[in-house]
């Protein structure tokens, strides 16, 4: 009997510290229902997702949208780091059983890297907002989580830019428009290391630059790709 329950309780804890895809393609239909509902998503790129195998999107934020807009369009099931205040009340269930993983933005928190290690490893998709909160969007200043799982898990980036999003709507003033278009753009992947595989901070630090390069480029394609450049 107390095996029975060990084990039990040994499933648990690897259903909380590593989320399965189950959730997360439940989280991509809801998604997909929502963002097309609300507004008219034009994606672009999505070919550019690898089909299978360890992936990281990382987002530009400038919108609370961003995240269930890129989980609505990606062409995979995908789990999110999710800041832990967004777990409160009934939200802290819903966002558990749609495989997004809670992380304390102030702190090294361990058990949200070994969750999204978890995940990557099982060859799933993690999503990144690796500005760490919403802000202009531009990738102007990034964290150093994102070189970290990439460089650890040997998974490729892949930009993603969202753009329209922050604009107010007349009906409701804290989402964008309803029904207004918003542009979900993919680029490339890519290696976020330099083959080494070293985890120093200096290679960290390096992986950083290297990303926020390629992130920045990616968005200033993005904008000119969708006509976002020229808009105010």
């Amino acid at each position: 009997m107390r095996r029975h329950a060990d084990r039990g309780e040994a499933g648990r804890r690897v259903t909380q510290t590593s989320p399965g895809p189950r959730g997360a393609a439940v989280g991509r239909r809801i998604g997909i229902g929502l963002m097309n509902g609300l507004w008219r998503p034009r994606v672009l790129g999505t070919w550019r997702v690898p089909a299978t195998g360890p992936v990281i999107l990382a987002g530009n934020h400038s919108h609370n949208v961003d995240g269930p807009m890129i989980i609505g369009t990606s062409p995979r099931p995908v789990h999110f780091l999710v800041k832990k205040e967004a777990f409160v009340g009934p939200m802290d269930p819903f966002l558990r059983s749609v495989g997004h993983v809670a992380v304390d933005r102030e702190s090294a928190d361990r058990t949200a890297i070994t969750a999204a290690l978890g995940v990557l490893e099982r060859g799933g998709v993690l999503g990144i907002f690796p500005e760490g909160t919403r802000g202009e969007g531009d990738f102007a200043e990034l964290r150093a989580g994102l070189a970290y799982f990439a460089v650890r898990s040997g998974a490729p980036v892949v930009p993603v830019a969202v753009l329209g999003s922050a604009r107010s709507g007349r009906v409701i003033s804290a989402l964008p428009p309803l029904r207004s278009r918003i542009d979900v753009v993919f680029g490339d992947p890519f290696d976020a290391g330099d083959g080494s595989g070293r985890r120093t901070r200096t290679a960290m630090d390096a992986a950083t630059v290297r990303i926020q390069e390629r992130l920045t480029a990616h968005l200033a394609y993005a904008k000119r790709a969708t006509g976002h450049a020229s808009r105010p």
